[in-house]
């Protein structure tokens, strides 16, 4: 939903009272100080290092230096290292260990008291060496496979960085980096440049409501890891590093250097070793909690508008999808279904309940489903129900010990605390009881930054109305004083938040407020909306034990664990369709694989071209919704004749598709993987694709090359070596021996999408629903490169009853499925191999024909098994061939013989094993 509208707003007045006397955090290379020397260093019980640093030599910039720090290291996996700094005499905050589950550093007298050399040495493990120089203390990461420096905190004199700092509200510390590093992550922002770092662009990490149309500047998450990929002879290695810490931070990167600025807390650093960026991401979410399993409707397309002021509007959108033919899946209400913007009511006018159910009764007979919006902030109001609980169960966030007052959509709010167990609980009940008035299938938590219309410590006004009823209902209407009386609300590092330095209590909680338990806002400010999907989360799966689906704006390490995101509030450009795969891409490596962009933009009017673009490109978003600002004209797919069509031939696709999106779903939740992915996650050798933001991989092997520019009919898409053909004309190859462009026509009804050869890709015939669509029957693709008399391919299929909590083998409703393809001394063989085929067997699922792509040839001498007996009555089964055309020049100058070969007819049950082979023709 719009929020702080379109933002940043004018502060210059609030910024020259506020910054008199600040130290810029603009002033990148001041050098702080001399750092520590390290004292003590000895072997834990558990086989780390504990050791303490002193400072060398103290000084007040930004506040007086912690005097004895302690250092633990830890080789905690095979390819994990973890390399922990606090301070060694009084406890410092950190991301709290019941909220992102990790070991807990031991304290000195844990010690075994073994002591190790304290001027240089190694600590090694299995794939990365700690080494450490003593005076003044800096360390270094290396592989133990090539020697490479991964991270290296010692300065010299020539650096623009200095020493460790460390203060109570300052912490600094720098890393050197080749200049040929490839760095990715550090979010959540838009990136004009694309994908890749920028040197010198801004980083900044603070949770904050400020509208994705703004670029380099701290948007609605705070993702604390970049992804590190380099090239060294042909042979790419890539790592992370996670900075695992919720206070705000300016990240400076020079391209040859990267330098935290953090305002707080402790550092936790973990090292993942990769060497493929799939690894790198598999080691990260081992560790940050592997993305939540999503359910199968999901995956469908979803319509969504804040103003649809009724429910005959909600009702008339539906029947007008069905009527132009458009697949839709989910329909979403933003806070028109409510009771005067408060959450978990309905407007008794405009969303009567006897009508809505209804409504939703003959939806989910479609197998359609609903999902609402609601927002953190609860109206301060004495005859609301959940305003009354709230405070009977005292959950809402303090300030000078009364609930902090802000406000929001419905006008004065408190903050539930979920940091606090009973706020989680009756968070809990309050859900449960909007599902008895109203059976959402999924909720979408808003505006969880928090967002607060209003700055400082305020009260409600008295004798005037709040709001007033009339007027953008973004206006602060309480009556607030500016709090920069401590040091909390005004610490003496600013960072650059909102990309203009604002105070970092603006438009937010007063960060000098009180959570459960004495934390300060200004330490857990950044993971209020991870804090609010964990509960939504809990609340969700204990409704009915059905698989939660959570849509969140505000996202936190490990959020992916628990919910998909959104990146929030965009611009019907042209720019802000480039941008949003950069965005998406960022999330797939923070470990949040279903993600996508407002379709169209949010605001304001979009042109027709520019939506029938977006929708060719949003349908392969994973997470696919068209939505619109209250103040544009009605966007939905239908309203012009040709974005219907583009809608028809790309959301076609995307339903034919689902399976293979849900088996990507299931490798996420397994592995941490991507679903949408850049395309060197797949080819980490190509120097060429580090950079590139225009493309995209579903999964391994199937290439998104859209149309990004106004007027274009043609895309000049990056095809990496090999055979690439085309899912909508498979008669279509592209063969080339290296990476290289070619363009390709797309008319305005047109995306590009390819598959790469040794792939088999699973397909059904598709629909304008996902439960219909999931009955059809299925279909493989076999992609083998064009013209070989040898080759392979191998695909997976992942399929079970979606309602289940876990996504996973053994609970007796899943069907997990290998396919493999060979050719070799012209003979096709395809076989699959199954892993407790009785769910799919009771479904009834069955595979009607398979498509070989790339053989020269075919003949009649066919043979089947299923389950491992001959089948002999094969008359029903067809063959059907067509030759490849191929759209660029081949390099030998040759035209090679390459087929299209079709087998209809079969009726190969899912669930059992099969095998079938044939001769090519001479």
């Amino acid at each position: 939903m719009l929020s702080s509208f379109l933002s940043p707003i004018s502060i210059l007045l609030v910024l020259s009272l506020y910054f008199d006397d600040a130290v810029s955090s603009s002033e990148v290379s001041t050098k702080i100080g001399k750092g520590y020397r390290l004292i003590s260093l000895e072997e834990t019980s558990d086989g780390g290092l504990l050791g303490l640093l002193q400072v060398k030599q103290k000084n007040n910039i930004y506040g007086p230096d912690i005097p004895l720090l302690q250092l633990y290291v830890r080789h905690e996996t095979e390819d994990r290292l973890r390399v922990h700094i606090t301070d060694a005499e009084k406890q410092r905050w950190e991301v709290p260990y019941n909220l992102l589950p990790r070991e807990q550093p031991p304290k000195a007298k844990q010690t075994i008291g073994k002591s190790i050399p304290r001027t240089a040495a190694d600590y090694p493990g299995s794939e990365l060496i700690f080494s450490y120089k003593s005076d003044p203390f800096g360390f270094s990461i290396k592989r133990k496979s090539n020697g490479q420096t991964i991270f290296n905190s010692s300065p010299d004199e020539s650096d623009p960085y200095g020493n460790l700092v460390y203060k109570d509200q300052y912490i600094e510390i720098s890393t050197k980096l080749p200049s040929d590093a490839s760095l990715y992550g550090l979010g959540e922002n838009t990136q004009p440049h694309g994908i890749k770092l920028y040197p010198n662009d801004p980083y900044t990490l603070y949770t904050t409501d400020i509208s994705a149309i703004n670029l380099n500047t701290d948007l609605y998450g705070s993702h604390p890891v970049y992804m590190d990929l380099r090239n060294g002879g042909g042979e790419a290695f890539a790592h992370a590093v996670l900075l695992l810490n919720s206070n705000g931070m300016d990240v400076f990167y020079r391209g040859t250097s990267l330098t935290y600025k953090v305002i707080g807390g402790v550092f936790d650093f973990y090292f993942f070793a990769g060497p493929t960026p799939l690894n790198v991401v598999d080691q990260y979410t081992q560790l940050v909690g592997r993305p939540a399993p999503m359910p199968y409707w999901s995956f469908g397309f979803h319509q969504c508008r804040w103003g649809y002021h009724n429910l005959s509007v909600v009702e008339d959108v539906v029947a007008n999808y069905e009527k132009a033919e458009i697949p839709l899946d989910v329909i979403w209400n933003d806070d028109d279904h409510m009771d005067g913007h408060k959450d978990f009511t309905l407007n008794p006018t405009n969303y009567p309940r006897p009508k809505l159910l209804a409504f939703l009764n003959k939806i989910h007979a479609k197998g359609m489903k609903y999902v609402v919006i609601i927002d953190p902030g609860i109206g301060v109001n004495s005859t609301y129900g959940v305003y009354q609980r709230g405070m009977a169960n005292d959950v809402f966030i303090k300030y000078e010990g009364e609930p902090f007052l802000a406000q929001v959509w419905p006008g004065p709010v408190y903050f539930p605390d979920f940091l606090n167990p009973k706020t989680v609980s009756w968070w809990g009940d309050e859900i449960r009881r909007f599902h008895e008035l109203v059976p959402v299938d999924g909720l979408w938590i808003d505006m969880n930054e928090a967002s607060n219309f209003c700055t400082g410590k305020c009260t409600i006004p008295k004798g005037k109305q709040c709001p007033s009823g009339t007027g953008p209902g973004w206006i602060c209407c309480l009556d607030c004083k500016n709090v920069t009386a401590t040091r909390w609300d005004d610490p003496p590092y600013k960072i650059n938040a909102s990309g203009q330095q604002v105070p970092i209590g603006y438009k937010t909680i007063a960060t000098s407020a009180i959570h459960y338990n004495g934390v300060r806002e200004y330490d857990a400010h950044s993971l209020y909306g991870f804090s609010q999907a964990i509960a939504t989360h809990k609340a969700l799966q204990g409704l009915e034990g059905k698989r939660p689906f959570i849509l969140s704006r505000s996202t936190f390490v490990g959020s992916g664990a628990y919910a998909a995101h959104w990146t929030g509030d965009n611009k019907g450009t042209w720019d802000d369709l480039r941008y949003s795969i950069s965005t998406m891409l960022n999330f797939g490596i923070f470990g949040v694989p279903m993600v996508g962009s407002d379709i169209c933009g949010f605001y304001p009017a979009p042109t027709e071209e520019l939506c029938n673009r977006w929708i060719e490109l949003g349908a392969f978003y994973p997470f696919s919704r068209d939505h619109a600002n209250y103040y544009s004209p009605r966007q939905e797919l239908y309203q012009w004749a040709s974005v219907a069509k583009s809608a028809r031939n790309a959301l076609g696709m995307r339903y034919k598709l689902l399976p293979y999106l849900y088996t990507l779903n299931y490798e996420a939740h397994t592995s941490g993987a991507p679903i949408a992915r850049p395309l060197f996650f797949s080819f980490p050798n190509i120097p060429e694709l580090y950079g590139l933001s225009t493309q995209f991989l579903l999964g391994h092997s199937v290439m998104v090359s859209p149309v990004l520019t106004q007027g274009k009919t043609e895309v000049k898409a990056l095809f990496p070596g090999g055979t690439w053909y085309s899912l909508f004309d498979m008669t279509q190859a592209i063969v080339s021996k290296e990476a290289h462009f070619l363009t390709l026509d797309a008319p305005l009804n047109v995306i590009n999408v390819h598959l790469y050869q040794n792939t088999i890709l699973p397909m059904q015939r598709g629909g304008t629903i996902s439960k219909e669509a999931r009955m059809t029957p299925f279909s493989l693709i076999v992609s083998f490169p064009a013209g070989a008399s040898e080759g392979q391919a191998t695909g997976e299929l992942f399929l079970d009853d979606d309602q289940l909590p876990e996504m996973k083998l053994g609970n007796g409703y899943s069907t997990f499925i290998n396919f493999y393809a060979t050719m070799s001394q012209k003979t096709i063989k395809i076989w699959s191999e199954v892993q407790e085929g009785k769910f799919a067997v009771s479904k009834g699922w069955t595979i009607e024909k398979v498509t070989v792509l790339g053989l020269d040839g075919i003949s009649k001498s066919f043979e089947l098994e299923i389950s491992g007996e001959p089948v002999t009555d094969t008359s029903n089964i067809e063959f059907a061939a067509s030759e490849h055309n191929f759209l660029n020049k081949l390099e030998d100058g040759h035209k090679k013989k390459s087929m299209v070969v079709e087998v209809k007819g079969l009726e190969l049950p899912v669930g059992e094993n099969f095998a079938m082979s044939w001769k090519m023709g001479i």
